[in-house]
């Protein structure tokens, strides 16, 4: 039996991020969004390199053996859909570093580059 993808969509991982960490541009922000999710949680970091706007991304991606990734929820999305230019993914995602328990929540922007969805970086509070 094939194990449910990372990003917590109910999906076989082979059916649901797994094409995109082949090479396959998702069709939505949302979908990029879950997909670098299951990156960091696989330490995917050449895709998370790839699919990171080239103006906003780092010199280098690394993984850190104390960090876990254990639950993503997407709290609301706009934009980002197959005819648009731009799209906005807010989201919480559960770790645990070194046994202890966190959570990272982030508004998220993402533009299309090349023709493809790419993260652009997060959104600063107004708050």
């Amino acid at each position: 039996m094939a194990s449910l993808c990372p990003c917590g969509y109910g999906l076989p991982y082979e059916e649901c991020c797994g094409p995109a960490h082949e090479g396959q541009a998702p069709a939505t922000a949302e979908a990029l969004m879950r997909s670098r999710y299951s990156a960091f949680a696989m330490d995917e970091t050449d895709y998370l390199r790839t699919s990171w706007h080239p103006e906003t991304r780092p010199a280098s991606v690394a993984s850190d053996p104390q960090l876990r990734w254990v639950g993503l929820k997407i709290l609301d999305s706009s934009g980002g859909g197959l005819f648009d230019a731009e799209g906005t993914v807010e989201f919480q995602a559960r770790y645990r570093d070194g046994g202890k328990p966190g959570d990272m929540h982030e508004r998220s922007r993402f533009v299309r580059h090349d023709g493809r969805w790419v993260y652009w970086g997060p959104i600063p509070s107004t708050a």
